[in-house]
Protein backbone atom coordinates (compact mmCIF):
# COMPACT_ATOMS: atom_id res chain seq x y z
CA UNK A 1 0.00 0.00 0.00
CA UNK A 2 1.35 3.15 -1.33
CA UNK A 3 2.24 5.32 1.54
CA UNK A 4 1.07 9.21 1.65
CA UNK A 5 3.05 11.43 4.06
CA UNK A 6 1.29 14.89 3.54
CA UNK A 7 -2.09 12.57 4.61
CA UNK A 8 -0.86 10.85 7.56
CA UNK A 9 -2.98 12.44 10.40
CA UNK A 10 -5.93 12.05 7.91
CA UNK A 11 -8.69 9.68 8.36
CA UNK A 12 -7.97 5.88 6.45
CA UNK A 13 -10.94 6.41 4.40
CA UNK A 14 -9.93 9.74 3.31
CA UNK A 15 -6.22 8.21 2.24
CA UNK A 16 -7.64 5.30 0.47
CA UNK A 17 -9.75 7.97 -1.81
CA UNK A 18 -6.85 9.63 -2.49
CA UNK A 19 -4.86 6.24 -3.57
CA UNK A 20 -7.88 5.26 -5.73
CA UNK A 21 -7.11 8.89 -7.53
CA UNK A 22 -4.06 8.12 -7.61
CA UNK A 23 -4.86 4.92 -8.95
CA UNK A 24 -7.45 5.09 -11.04
CA UNK A 25 -5.01 8.37 -12.78
CA UNK A 26 -7.97 10.43 -11.81
CA UNK A 27 -6.01 13.01 -9.32
CA UNK A 28 -4.94 15.31 -11.92
CA UNK A 29 -8.27 15.33 -13.98
CA UNK A 30 -9.86 15.96 -10.40
CA UNK A 31 -7.49 18.92 -9.46
CA UNK A 32 -7.88 20.51 -12.92
CA UNK A 33 -11.66 20.43 -12.90
CA UNK A 34 -11.41 22.17 -9.43
CA UNK A 35 -9.17 24.34 -10.08
CA UNK A 36 -8.95 24.89 -14.45
CA UNK A 37 -5.49 27.48 -13.54
CA UNK A 38 -2.99 29.05 -11.92
CA UNK A 39 -2.51 32.40 -9.83
CA UNK A 40 -1.31 35.84 -11.47
CA UNK A 41 0.73 36.65 -9.27
CA UNK A 42 4.30 36.44 -11.32
CA UNK A 43 6.33 39.28 -9.61
CA UNK A 44 7.36 39.71 -6.15
CA UNK A 45 5.81 43.17 -6.17
CA UNK A 46 2.41 41.67 -6.77
CA UNK A 47 3.17 38.89 -4.08
CA UNK A 48 3.80 41.57 -1.51
CA UNK A 49 1.03 43.58 -2.46
CA UNK A 50 -1.33 40.20 -2.24
CA UNK A 51 0.11 38.98 1.16
CA UNK A 52 -0.23 42.83 2.57
CA UNK A 53 -4.09 43.50 1.52
CA UNK A 54 -4.58 39.67 3.36
CA UNK A 55 -2.83 41.10 6.46
CA UNK A 56 -3.96 44.51 6.41
CA UNK A 57 -7.71 42.63 6.32
CA UNK A 58 -7.27 40.43 8.71
CA UNK A 59 -3.72 41.47 11.09
CA UNK A 60 -4.12 44.79 11.31
CA UNK A 61 -2.15 45.52 14.91
CA UNK A 62 1.07 43.20 13.60
CA UNK A 63 3.92 45.17 11.94
CA UNK A 64 4.07 45.60 8.08
CA UNK A 65 5.66 42.71 6.18
CA UNK A 66 9.31 43.75 4.85
CA UNK A 67 9.60 41.19 2.13
CA UNK A 68 7.28 38.75 0.55
CA UNK A 69 9.06 35.93 -1.94
CA UNK A 70 8.94 32.99 -4.18
CA UNK A 71 12.23 31.28 -2.72
CA UNK A 72 14.20 29.32 -5.27
CA UNK A 73 16.04 27.59 -2.87
CA UNK A 74 12.89 25.82 -0.71
CA UNK A 75 12.51 22.26 -1.63
CA UNK A 76 8.60 21.42 -1.54
CA UNK A 77 10.07 17.65 -1.51
CA UNK A 78 11.21 18.22 1.98
CA UNK A 79 7.75 19.50 3.71
CA UNK A 80 8.57 23.11 3.38
CA UNK A 81 6.03 24.83 1.09
CA UNK A 82 6.36 28.44 2.93
CA UNK A 83 8.08 29.99 5.80
CA UNK A 84 7.85 33.17 7.73
CA UNK A 85 10.81 34.38 9.91
CA UNK A 86 10.50 37.10 12.43
CA UNK A 87 14.35 38.78 13.40
CA UNK A 88 14.80 41.96 15.80
CA UNK A 89 18.10 43.27 15.88
CA UNK A 90 19.31 46.62 17.57
CA UNK A 91 18.98 49.71 15.77
CA UNK A 92 20.92 52.16 18.24
CA UNK A 93 18.73 52.48 21.18
CA UNK A 94 15.54 51.16 19.03
CA UNK A 95 14.59 47.81 19.03
CA UNK A 96 13.50 46.61 14.90
CA UNK A 97 11.70 44.15 13.89
CA UNK A 98 11.52 42.09 10.35
CA UNK A 99 8.60 40.05 8.51
CA UNK A 100 9.31 37.99 6.03
CA UNK A 101 7.37 35.26 4.22
CA UNK A 102 9.01 32.78 1.57
CA UNK A 103 7.04 30.75 -0.46
CA UNK A 104 8.54 27.52 -2.36
CA UNK A 105 9.25 28.33 -5.77
CA UNK A 106 7.43 25.29 -7.08
CA UNK A 107 3.82 27.19 -5.75
CA UNK A 108 4.93 29.90 -8.44
CA UNK A 109 2.00 28.44 -10.16
CA UNK A 110 -0.41 27.18 -8.32
CA UNK A 111 -4.10 27.92 -8.40
CA UNK A 112 -4.47 31.33 -6.52
CA UNK A 113 -6.85 29.47 -3.56
CA UNK A 114 -4.27 27.18 -2.86
CA UNK A 115 -1.64 30.59 -2.88
CA UNK A 116 -4.06 32.19 -0.31
CA UNK A 117 -4.03 29.08 1.62
CA UNK A 118 -0.83 28.89 2.54
CA UNK A 119 -0.65 32.78 2.38
CA UNK A 120 -3.04 32.56 5.33
CA UNK A 121 -1.26 30.01 7.06
CA UNK A 122 2.11 31.92 7.31
CA UNK A 123 0.38 35.19 7.97
CA UNK A 124 -1.30 33.64 11.26
CA UNK A 125 2.19 32.38 12.39
CA UNK A 126 2.97 35.95 12.96
CA UNK A 127 0.30 36.08 15.91
CA UNK A 128 0.31 32.23 17.27
CA UNK A 129 3.88 30.37 16.81
CA UNK A 130 2.50 26.69 17.45
CA UNK A 131 -0.17 25.15 15.31
CA UNK A 132 -2.82 25.36 18.08
CA UNK A 133 -6.68 25.75 18.60
CA UNK A 134 -6.25 29.34 18.45
CA UNK A 135 -4.16 29.20 14.99
CA UNK A 136 -6.47 26.85 13.33
CA UNK A 137 -9.42 29.28 15.03
CA UNK A 138 -7.50 32.71 13.04
CA UNK A 139 -6.35 30.41 9.75
CA UNK A 140 -10.30 29.87 9.31
CA UNK A 141 -11.54 33.49 10.23
CA UNK A 142 -8.81 34.64 7.13
CA UNK A 143 -9.99 32.02 4.66
CA UNK A 144 -13.40 30.04 5.67
CA UNK A 145 -12.30 27.60 3.11
CA UNK A 146 -8.69 26.68 5.16
CA UNK A 147 -9.17 23.29 5.88
CA UNK A 148 -10.74 22.38 2.57
CA UNK A 149 -7.86 24.34 0.69
CA UNK A 150 -4.74 22.81 3.38
CA UNK A 151 -5.98 19.42 2.17
CA UNK A 152 -5.86 20.07 -2.02
CA UNK A 153 -2.74 22.01 -1.15
CA UNK A 154 -1.52 18.39 0.23
CA UNK A 155 -3.20 17.15 -3.45
CA UNK A 156 -1.22 19.63 -5.32
CA UNK A 157 2.03 18.71 -4.27
CA UNK A 158 1.07 15.11 -4.59
CA UNK A 159 0.75 16.03 -8.32
CA UNK A 160 3.93 17.89 -8.06
CA UNK A 161 5.62 14.92 -6.49
CA UNK A 162 4.30 12.63 -9.52
CA UNK A 163 5.05 14.70 -11.78
CA UNK A 164 1.62 16.15 -12.69
CA UNK A 165 2.41 19.94 -11.82
CA UNK A 166 0.45 21.07 -15.25
CA UNK A 167 0.19 25.02 -13.91
CA UNK A 168 2.11 27.13 -16.61
CA UNK A 169 2.53 31.05 -16.92
CA UNK A 170 -0.36 31.97 -19.09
Amino acid sequence: MQQLKYFQHYPDSLQAQVRTLIADEKLQPYFKSKYPSGHQLQNQQALYQYCTALKQRYLKNTPRLNNVSFNKHTDMMKGTLGTHTHKQHRHGQKLKARYDIALNNQLKYAPEAILRALIVHELAHFKHAEHDKAFYNLCCNMEPDYHQLELDLRLFVVLDELGLNFYTQS
